[in-house]
């Protein structure tokens, strides 16, 4: 059977690119190699009656425009909002700040009066930058070597936003590229625990330190989310992260694209240059005149298609191409809450993100130990316990405790992740053990997921979430190579549309639809389009 597209890889970029091309009424195909849709946005009950979010446990940054144009809440997605972030400190001290700003000013000013000011002026820098950001998310990168005249208009109209920009603002959006978060954020607090738990935005996904150049754009990165049109929010979606894929994969349907999991593709078919179908693993082959893939570059190009199917530099490129995982995940079946000592009982501190980064050191000092090839002894972990905002993922009385951890380099030295899985899981513990004691006696079930695992059971080379590192020379039109930042690739009719590609990582949605976009543009006026290739 020939399809006008298939698309490799069932995660929430792959099935938001083809529920795009199913609206344009293409014949759409989706092949996921997992049991589940999802890729990393994906739930699941490990254990019966607790539903984990995997991978991905919140969202912020899927666009809206997406939401909207799929109607995804009438396809089910609802979006709970996580009230604020929580940071226990070791002397039994803590930072609290919530969605109320006020109630954040106050509790800022508890630790600095110098800093409940500047947090103010900081938010106000960061919203211009975001605003002048958000636009640039929905492009197509310009290839700033070429003289195509719309990638010019493209830079023109990306230079008369730097030029509209105040000075102040200028100069941020330059140190925001260039500097790390730590000192970015020096330049606006004095309170190390503040600093601390900010920065840490900025080393999600990436390997490197709170005080590495380059770290403040990632801070940026996750500070541009939305929800219901509020700037900086961040929330948990109903029925876990899953929920999110399986509302993209109802609106696929609905427009006409065929689904299938338990299908993994084992090659992409070149035939003089050009792209014509795939092989399964069983053997099976299918036929299609566009192939967009959702998985990363090293999958696609040098495992799928072959690298004597590609020209010489750009196969260097994407070996050069940087991954880097550098984080692991620990889901929590509990039997009650942890009680933290820096603020006792059940209270609102519990509902949203608790983040164990007591101090700028403590950050550093978790990168130094990755740095030579060892998990952290005592890691920054982000943690949410979604069964207080959402009870379906737990039983009654019962909670799920998710927990985001870094430093969890892919590469061991001297061990390996099968060996040291379990005693990763025993540090994690111990460490919020040391601001929670009664969580040891609270546990009913762990699942520990290493690097490794995020390699070979979600297809994530190295374990990197993002498809690969968010720095400097990996972002925008550098993604995921020079040259090659346009969805496009050098074999015509394949197409990338996952995090690899331009704005990156995150539960978006962006690189699938601007692919499609880009897909519909470039091959859907053609006639051939429609039409099986010639034998």
């Amino acid at each position: 059977m020939h399809y006008d597209a298939i698309v490799i890889g069932g995660g929430h970029n792959g099935l938001v690119n083809a529920a795009y091309l199913a609206r344009a009424g293409r014949k759409v195909l989706v092949l996921e190699r997992r049991h589940v849709l999802g890729g990393a946005a994906v739930t699941e009950e490990i254990h019966p009656g607790f539903k984990y979010s995997v991978c991905s446990y919140v969202v912020s940054l899927l666009r809206p425009d997406i939401i909207r144009e799929l109607d995804l809440p009438r396809h089910g997605l609802e979006i709970l909002p996580l009230d604020g972030t929580f940071t226990p400190m070791p002397d039994g001290n803590h930072l609290w700040r919530v969605n109320d700003h006020a109630r954040t000013r106050r509790e800022i000013m508890r630790h600095s009066r110098v800093d409940a000011e500047a947090y103010d002026e900081y938010g106000r820098a960061m919203v211009e930058m975001g605003r002048f950001v958000k636009p640039m998310l929905d492009m197509t990168p310009p290839d700033p070597t070429s003289l195509d005249p719309r990638g010019l208009m493209d830079l023109l109209f990306l230079g008369r936003r730097f030029q509209a920009l105040s000075e102040d603002d200028k100069y941020n959006q330059i140190q925001l590229m260039t500097m790390s978060a730590v000192d970015f954020l020096d330049q606006w607090f004095e309170t190390d625990v503040l600093k601390a738990t900010m920065s840490a935005s900025g080393i999600i996904g990436t390997f490197l330190g709170v005080r590495s150049p380059g770290t403040a754009y990632v801070l940026l990165h996750h500070y541009m989310g939305e929800i219901d049109g509020a700037f900086r929010s961040w929330g948990l979606s109903r029925g876990g992260t899953g929920a999110i894929s399986n509302a993209i994969a109802s609106a696929a349907r609905e427009a006409g694209a065929e689904i299938r999991t338990r299908t993994p593709v084992s090659k992409i078919i070149v035939k003089e240059g050009t792209a014509v179908g795939v092989v399964l693993e069983g053997g099976d082959y299918l036929t299609a005149t566009v192939i967009a893939s959702s998985v990363d570059p090293h999958l696609t190009f040098l495992k799928m298609v072959g690298a004597e199917h590609l020209p010489d530099e750009f196969a260097d490129e994407v070996r050069r191409y940087k991954f880097r995982g550098s984080s692991g995940k620990v889901n929590l079946s509990l039997d009650a809450l942890p009680d933290f000592t820096a603020m006792p009982g059940p209270g609102a501190h519990l509902r949203g993100a608790i983040s164990i980064s007591p101090s700028v050191e403590y950050m550093e000092r978790a990168y130094d130990e990755a740095k030579y090839g060892r998990y952290s002894r005592r890691p920054y972990i982000d943690v949410v316990i979604p069964s207080l905002t959402d009870p379906s993922v737990a039983p009654p009385g019962k909670h799920v405790m998710s927990c985001f951890v870094q430093y969890a380099p892919y590469h061991l030295e001297g061990t390996n992740w099968d060996d040291e899985r379990e005693r990763f899981g025993d540090t994690v513990v111990n460490t919020i053990a040391e601001y929670a004691p009664n969580i040891e006696d609270i546990i009913l079930h762990r699942q520990v997921v290493t690097p490794l695992d995020l390699e070979r059971e979600w297809g994530l080379t190295e374990g990197n979430i993002f498809q690969g590192e968010l720095t400097l020379e990996q972002l925008f039109f550098l993604r995921p190579a020079p040259g090659w930042a346009q969805y496009r690739t050098p074999v015509r009719n394949l197409y990338m549309c996952g995090s690899a590609t331009h704005p990156g990582g995150g539960i978006m949605g962006a690189p699938g639809r601007n692919a499609a976009r880009r897909i519909l543009k470039e091959v859907g006026g053609r006639r051939s389009l429609l039409l099986p290739p010639t034998s």
